[in-house]
């Protein structure tokens, strides 16, 4: 999986007016947890927009002052109004532990209903994944070269290796819908049929 790296400081004053002043400096707090204590630190909101503002998922290797921890992005915390992150949570993570994490799916092929003039409807663009660091894929992709025109694909249709998908397996991921268009076609044929 892709590694991003955010560069912060540790926190000397932690509570309320003390986070404040950060943001107000363009900077976010953030905890790390899940080592053997928790890390209280800050870093740029410039740096955080790669690993926030995206579809994909990533490590994130996290440089305090020398201190390097390898985790990944467990929580963050938005402005109500004006979407400006507050606050990020971070889980440290080790080799030997399984992780979770929200994976992107990536459709592959080209479904044949489609071309009959259906339309793709991706139903879920990310699935929850428990797996080591070493096994957690960057996406999980999904075949729908089988799909026709009313026809879709599920996640027991996903081959999973070395990692586990929380999700109930009838739910559906993509789906090829019969549109306004086809449906029109297919009435007036069988108008068509019905003079004769």
């Amino acid at each position: 999986m892709k590694t991003i790296e955010i560069i912060g400081y540790r926190r000397a004053n932690l509570g309320k007016q003390a986070s404040k002043q950060l943001r107000n400096d363009a900077q976010v707090p953030g905890v790390l947890y899940g080592g053997k204590e928790q890390v209280h630190f800050y870093t740029p909101m410039a740096i955080l927009k790669d690993l926030v503002y995206t579809p994909q998922a990533y490590f994130v290797t996290l440089n305090l002052e020398g201190a390097i921890y390898n985790c990944i992005l467990q929580d963050i915390q938005f402005h109500p109004v004006n979407e400006v992150i507050l606050h990020i949570d971070l889980l440290q993570i080790f080799e030997d532990k399984q992780i979770k994490m929200d994976i992107p799916i990536v459709l592959v092929g080209d479904a044949p209903g489609v071309v009959k003039g259906g339309n793709l409807v991706h139903k879920k663009k990310k699935l929850s994944v428990v797996a080591y660091p070493k096994d957690m894929p960057d996406t999980i992709p999904v075949d729908i070269s089988g799909l026709d025109v009313g026809q879709m694909t599920r996640v027991s249709h996903i081959k999973a290796e070395n990692y586990t998908i929380l999700a109930v397996p009838g739910t559906p991921v993509a789906v090829v819908e019969t549109t306004r268009a086809l449906r029109a076609g297919a009435a007036e044929a069988e108008g068509k049929g019905k003079k004769k």
